[in-house]
């Protein structure tokens, strides 16, 4: 089984070629995209049953404790399973949206999208810093052509905002974090209970938590975060990409990552080095949701919404104990559906009835009852609200914080939800229950786009029965409730 390892990076790369040999055949080339989407998601699953099992890939070696290798583990697992099955979903969404929109450039587009969830793969499989870094800077540098795609002004001006803010914080606070580890410990590679257990007191593994966390910026801390809003500029299915299934799920996998088997839960509970950036993750939080709550753009809004709700993530790392980083894990999880599915809705209201902005969406719902009754169910699950699969996940949030005595966290999450039902309900309750501004001209959204969203809302149900499933793997390395 070891060799699925490689083989779930390769395939992403084998798909940029397919799309590039038959640039002049789009639905030929879209087809490659679906199939490469499909042959992914295969194979990762196929690594479930192997997920307690110590697999390995190594692919070069020149110093002891300095490798690029692959490893199969729990929290890798279940991000490579997000980044999979979300795949070939967004590609038949993307086919359907670049045509609408008349999009220049179509080939390329898939190419690089190919291109970032190889790099996904890489993150996910990552058995050592080193490894997980390189594969971190070519995702970002895979995306910006993303970033970029309609171009003009706005979209060169994200896209520097975008390079400058995620190239600076991994090479200037990441880098030096990693070669200061490496220095300490002797070696790069993930261990279970950490890397750096007695190894460094308390000041130094406070500021070297900091760094990884800031270094980290794809999971988009304060004031680390502005690339994320810039990045709007780009097309609903990048912001999908964004938001969902590559991007933002690296960087909260990459401090999950670094809590668990760099740090060790039980060196940050006892050092209480991670307390500190607690502070951090809980202004985020509230101040992104605030934002959120007043924007009246529909993708604004969204991303402030991603900020805030990753910062819920970055929380439970702080907090340091197995039930909140099972939380955190699952959180990862069930907010990559429900916010694909809440960006998918955007992009057909944008493509079909040409409105941007929450004021703009009275008595839509009449016209396209499947994409506002999606909206509805995403924003419910990411609320955490049963039977959707969020409940659970701000469940074991909760369960986290209260077993650390974070009375103050606790608020935090509870407010949080509060505020996310104040920023995603009114949207649903604007287009079904208002009436519209003006007579609308149109239907739902072709069935491209409407299919995609209807299938990652019914996912965001399906995780309220299946959290156990999803969770199973950690049983090996977390103590789960």
């Amino acid at each position: 089984m070891d060799v699925l390892l490689p083989i779930a990076v390769a395939i992403p790369l084998l798909t940029v070629g397919a799309v590039l040999a038959l640039r002049r055949h789009p639905n030929a080339r879209e087809t490659a995209s679906v199939l490469g989407g499909l042959a992914l998601a295969a194979t990762v699953l196929a690594l479930w049953p192997s997920a307690g099992e110590d697999l390995r890939f190594e692919l070069w070696s020149w110093l002891p404790g300095l490798s690029l290798e692959f490893a199969l583990e729990p929290l890798g697992l279940l991000f490579a399973t997000v980044a999979a099955v979300l795949w070939p979903v967004t590609t038949v969404y993307a086919a359907g949206y670049l045509r609408a929109e008349g999009e220049h450039g179509q080939t390329r587009f898939f190419a690089f999208f190919a291109l970032t969830i190889a790099a996904a793969m890489w993150i996910a499989l990552s058995a050592n810093l080193i490894t997980l870094f390189i594969g971190y800077e070519i995702m970002t540098l895979a995306t910006w052509p993303l970033v970029t795609h309609t171009g003009g002004p706005n979209a060169r001006r994200g896209g520097r905002t975008y390079l400058a803010v995620l190239l600076t914080t991994s090479i200037g606070l990441l880098l030096p974090a990693i070669v200061w580890t490496w220095l300490l410990a002797g070696s790069t590679d993930f261990r279970p209970g950490g890397l750096l257990a007695g190894q460094a007191g308390t000041g130094v593994l406070t500021v070297l938590f900091a760094l990884y966390l800031f270094g980290i910026g794809k999971a988009a801390l304060m004031p680390v975060h502005r690339w994320l809003p810039a990045a709007m500029v780009a097309p609903t299915p990048v912001s999908a990409l964004l938001h969902a299934v590559a991007v933002v799920k690296a960087g909260v996998f990459t401090v999950l990552k670094v809590t668990v088997s760099v740090f060790g839960l039980d060196t940050l509970t006892e050092t209480g080095a991670a307390a500190p950036m607690t502070w951090v993750a809980a202004f985020t939080l509230l101040a992104a949701a605030v934002v959120a709550m007043r924007s009246d753009n529909l993708k604004r809004r969204l991303a402030y919404s991603t900020v805030s709700q990753l910062a819920y993530i970055v929380l439970a790392a702080t907090l340091a104990r197995d039930v909140a980083v099972a939380g955190g894990a699952l959180h990862l999880v069930t907010h990559a559906f429900g916010k694909i599915t809440l960006f998918l809705c955007a992009g057909a209201i944008a493509v079909t009835a040409h409105r941007t902005r929450v004021s703009e969406l009275d008595g839509l719902g009449r016209a396209m009852p499947w994409t506002f009754a999606a909206f509805l169910v995403a924003s419910v699950s990411i609320i955490g609200l049963p039977p959707l699969g969020g409940t659970w996940s701000k469940w074991l949030l909760l369960l986290g914080a209260a077993e650390a005595d974070q009375v103050v966290a606790l608020v935090v999450l509870l407010v949080g939800s509060l505020l996310a039902l104040a920023y995603l309900l009114p949207i649903p309750g604007r287009a079904f229950f208002r009436p519209p501004l003006e007579p609308v001209g149109h239907g739902e959204a072709r069935p491209a786009l409407v299919a995609p969203l209807i299938l990652t809302a019914i996912g965001c149900v399906a995780l309220f029965f299946a959290a156990d499933a999803v969770l199973a793997p950690l049983a090996g390395t977390l103590e789960l409730p």
